[in-house]
């Protein structure tokens, strides 16, 4: 039963994200988290309703950056672990979703503050050994991006609530927002801490119960996730972690008709095939399943002549290079007009000489490996394609190495075919492909970026010259949901800069904001009168001659 009151959560405000200079004590207390959990190799099981299940069938999870250190083994669940998370979240979402909001509320604001205090280091050094990211990409990923999740994500469940309809004279209207009937699926990616942990838990938040299955190269950062909810009070079955083989997971859970929500982010290929599958199953689920995905991206930087060669050379290196190109939205095809291009090149080259790769433990490095070994596998043919591709040349980087771990040095490509695959394709890892167009072609450069590639999630435009921001604003209006005036197509804040694309690249419901957050709830109006009629005649139906409407003779005049 809800307590009295009209209660306001406390204001959400952004993480402040920790420099770890050198001296500090955030840095040393980091650095030693990591060594004390390279020492560790755990034992993961999934976790359903609460109980940890494990099946003894493991797969282990190593270092992306030494792949002969295995950081632990973690047990392969299949479709009769699906199943038994899907009973378990449905005997949690009896009491779960008649929860109070607030108290529902107050548990993930205790997950913020773990996180932001005691977990910090816990969560980072995870997302730094078992998904290679720099100690300065765990930070703004694990630990501040995840807590705005949580935080805001209170705030837009509030707002969400206030919405509410007019009421006439004599009646009360009143919206009601139900949490969906039945489960969400959450399927999260490897690249995003804060993804795979805001995937289940905004859901969840909104009263629903939900099966997790995480990507098996996040296993690490995963566990603790589940940890951390459950300390915050996390109710058993409520969020139900399952580890194991996608498709064999995704069959199970897709198959279920208690089926409510898929919330995805990953592969374009993998949510076009979930859908799918929903779509030839439609008729047996109980709901239609609401469908939420955030998948790839063809981001793009295009400079105007009129640019700072600087300013566009430093948004390409930390936008296409940071945490190895393995985020959605980093740059991977870049416009530069002739009369920038030659300072443009040779800036590029000078600064990817500097740029560090290795063990993120070193805090000197700008990069670590990418996931793994069918990554590098990818990288490396489609540096090869370049290499032997007539109009196409390595301008700088281009090495791969595995010996150690999956390496992929940062590489600048440049290419005279606007048309060339990697101008089109996804790559996911540290390559940036450069078409240089005449300066004089602005606007059909424009018409270019928008017909190239069939995605739609982030883009940036250079310009001194206020025109040509108008004009790019205007011609690139449905390439990119997140677009950026002189800056790098990465680094959305939440609450700041609602995420997410159309086209090939998702369904752009926005995370970071309550357009996300909507999707997890089924409005009901209640309408209440509180006197109501007790004739069914309006007063139109009075004769004009003063006789009853019954039909019935006049009553006589005095």
């Amino acid at each position: 039963m809800s307590a009295p009151g009209i209660f306001r959560p406390p204001a959400a405000v952004n993480e402040p994200v920790r420099g770890y200079e050198p001296g500090s004590p955030h840095r040393e207390s980091l650095r030693g988290r990591v060594q004390e959990m390279e020492g560790e190799r755990l034992d993961l099981p999934s976790v359903i309703g609460g109980e940890d299940v494990r099946t003894g069938k493991t797969s282990e999870a190593v270092m992306p950056h030494r792949k002969v250190h295995v950081l632990a083994d973690v047990h392969q669940g299949g479709a009769a672990e699906v199943e038994r998370a899907i009973d378990a979240a449905g005997e949690a979402w009896h009491d779960w979703h008649r929860l109070p909001w607030e108290e529902r509320a107050a548990i993930f604001l205790r997950a913020a503050e773990l996180l932001a205090g005691p977990w910090r280091d816990t969560l980072n050094a995870a997302t730094m050994l078992g998904q290679s990211k720099t100690a300065h990409q765990a930070e703004i990923d694990a630990a501040c991006e995840l807590t705005d999740f949580l935080r805001f994500n209170v705030q837009f469940m509030h707002r969400i609530y206030e919405e509410q309809p007019i009421s006439s004279p004599g009646v009360w209207n009143r919206l009601e927002y139900r949490p969906l009937e039945g489960f969400v699926f959450a399927v999260t990616p490897f690249n995003f801490t804060a993804i795979a942990g805001n995937l289940p838990s905004s859901a969840a938040l909104m009263g629903n119960t939900v099966v997790w299955k995480p990507a098996g190269t996040a296993s690490l950062s995963a566990h603790y996730l589940m940890r951390l909810f459950e300390e915050a009070g996390l109710p058993p079955g409520v969020i139900n972690l399952v580890y194991g083989p996608g498709a064999e997971i995704g069959n199970a859970a897709l198959s279920s008709p208690q089926l409510a929500g898929v919330h995805f982010t990953g592969s374009t290929p993998v949510f076009q095939s979930m859908w799918k599958t929903i779509g030839n199953s439609i008729d047996g689920y109980r709901n239609y399943p609401r469908i939420v995905g955030e998948t790839g991206g063809k981001d793009f930087i295009v400079a105007h002549p009129s640019a700072d060669a600087d300013a566009v050379a430093t948004a390409i290196l930390r936008g296409s290079f940071e945490y190895q190109g393995q985020k959605c939205s980093a740059a991977s095809r870049v416009y530069a007009p002739s009369n920038l291009w030659p300072a443009l090149r040779e800036r590029l080259a000078e600064e990817v000489a500097t740029i560090r790769m290795g063990d993120v433990s070193d805090f000197g490095n700008f990069m670590g490996a990418v996931i793994d070994g069918k990554a590098l596998a990818g990288h490396r043919e489609a540096i090869e394609e370049a290499q032997a591709h007539g109009e196409t040349e390595i301008v700088a980087g281009g090495g791969v190495d595995d010996s150690e771990g999956f390496f992929v040095e940062p590489t600048v490509i440049e290419t005279r075919d606007p048309g060339f695959r990697l101008m089109r394709d996804e790559l996911f890892g540290p390559i940036v492909t450069t078409y240089v167009y005449p300066e004089g072609k602005w606007e059909e450069t424009l018409e270019l970026i928008d017909e190239s590639a069939p995605y739609a999630l982030t883009g940036a435009v250079f310009s001194d010259d206020r025109e040509a921001v108008i004009e790019a604003e205007e011609a690139l209006r449905y390439t990119a949901g997140n677009f950026y005036v002189n800056d790098k197509p990465t680094g959305a804040v939440v609450g700041q800069q609602p995420f997410g694309g159309a086209r090939a690249s998702g369904t752009n419901d926005k995370a970071g904001s309550m357009w996300n957050l909507i999707r997890w709830v089924s409005p009901r109006t209640i309408k209440e009168t509180f006197v109501p009629p007790e004739d069914y005649r309006y007063p139109f139906m009075q004769p004009e001659d003063g006789a009853p409407a019954d039909g019935s003779a006049p009553p006589d005049r005095p």
